[in-house]
């Protein structure tokens, strides 16, 4: 079996704090040394992932530090996988604002899933969104 063989699902939980955020930047770069992952695939997983963390932290969980996030992730022959988990009610995924209208260009949120739906290679929300996962070919 080589290094990118199937591998077991990985699982991390984070407290909803804006620093948690860090511990995943080094899981990603963690999985980009270990697996030999291409610039351009680490920076999409870069900013996906944590985008999917950011929003758990701030609109799933509220930023309440009692409450947390649950990162699982496995690396199969070419494909990493993902799964980001909050503790909140989850949201209407299909009706969001599109960020490129003219009349959302100047807001200072509303980019997180449009940016995560365009760098990952597959996207699925579950439990009426408080689960996402993001799929990624290395």
């Amino acid at each position: 079996m080589n290094e990118t063989s199937a591998k077991p699902i990985q699982s991390l939980q984070i407290a909803s704090l804006p620093e948690s955020v860090n511990i995943v930047e080094r899981l990603i770069d963690d999985i980009k040394t270990r697996h030999n992952v291409s610039e351009d695939c680490f920076g999409n997983m870069l900013v996906a992932v944590t985008e999917a963390v950011t929003n758990a932290i701030y609109h799933g969980n509220k930023s309440d530090p009692k409450k947390y996030i649950e990162i699982k992730y496995k690396v199969e022959e070419g494909k990493v996988q993902f799964i980001i988990a909050d503790e909140g009610s989850g949201f209407d995924y299909y009706n969001l604002p599109d960020p490129t209208a003219p009349e959302n260009l100047e807001k200072p949120t509303g980019r997180g899933i449009f940016l995560m739906k365009h760098l990952a290679d597959q996207i699925i929300f579950s439990k009426n969104g408080s689960l996402v996962e993001l799929y990624f070919n290395i």
